[in-house]
């Protein structure tokens, strides 16, 4: 097989060179036996869908979204979307069926994942989900689904919060009675999970919540990831949370539920997560 004919993947974002969903996608590969190219992407800021345009016509197979291009990936594939995607205003992963864009978000289910692998399995679990943007939005529906006990919103900006709540209960009334939302204030206490769906540990700043906001044996969840525990899990590891844990995991479980849509096959994470852990703590 030449190069020209190796089925071609990549992930776009702007900035790109930090990404490593290329190192997680061949290893995917290799483990399943499966030819690919996967490369990083550069987007211009305000040609996002020329760049996925010229993509897919010179024959690319599947591309990853990320930042700052899921809201502008979900609508150009809005005629094709999962249902994941549709509620999450937000797409990750995109591919071509038809002669058509298809769009899917695979966040909720990476996290569902990592949850589960770190025992907390989020069936029966008061959950608490620090802050109302993308990230937040994209992880609400696997979570209930999943049969938590009860989920809520909190952000700096109540508003926001509450706003996130009302949309998302408009499409899924069912939820109604395990969704409540506030100010960062009104976390209330006991929680079993708590996740951090704000991007303040990237710049060492923490959510202001109150004391005493974790339940025994619970698990504070940061969507960032890095070499060493975040602002957010140091913090709550002082504030009493039994367990701590970042987001690699759920970058690798979004990665290979992506793997799955395009490939129709989904890849074991485990050593692929803890040889990029390594990688990280080694770099």
């Amino acid at each position: 097989m030449t190069t020209t004919q190796i089925p071609r993947y990549a992930v776009v974002g702007n900035p790109i060179e930090h990404s490593r969903s290329p190192a997680i996608h061949q290893a995917f590969a290799k483990q399943c036996g499966i030819e690919l190219s996967y490369e990083r992407l550069l987007a211009p800021l305000d040609g996002f869908a020329d760049c996925i345009t010229t993509f897919f016509a010179q024959g690319g197979r599947g591309l990853n979204v990320t930042v700052p291009f899921k809201e502008e990936a979900f609508q150009l594939a809005r005629r094709n979307l999962s249902r994941r995607a549709e509620l999450a205003g937000a797409v990750n992963t995109l591919w071509m069926h038809a002669g058509e864009l298809h769009g899917c978000n695979t966040d909720g289910v990476g996290l569902l994942a990592d949850l589960r692998r770190l025992g907390h399995d989020p069936a029966g679990r008061r959950i608490l989900l620090v802050g109302a943007g993308g990230a937040a939005r994209g992880v609400l529906l696997p979570l209930l689904e999943a049969g938590c006990a009860h989920l809520r919103i909190v952000n700096r900006g109540a508003e926001r919060a509450v706003g996130l709540q009302a949309e998302f209960l408009a499409g899924l009334p069912q939820f109604a009675a395990k969704v409540s939302s506030g100010a960062l204030s009104e976390a209330g206490t006991g929680w079993e999970i708590v996740i951090n769906a704000t991007s303040g540990s990237l710049s060492g700043q923490v959510p202001q919540l109150p004391e005493g906001i974790y339940a025994a044996e619970s698990l504070a969840y940061d969507m960032v990831y890095a070499a060493r525990p975040t602002a957010f899990m140091e913090h709550a590891q002082a504030q009493g949370a039994t367990q701590c844990a970042d987001g690699l995991g759920m970058l690798v479980g979004q990665a290979a539920a992506s793997f799955e849509i395009w490939h129709g096959v989904l890849p074991e994470t485990e050593t692929v997560l803890h040889s990029l852990r390594t990688e990280l703590c080694d770099g």
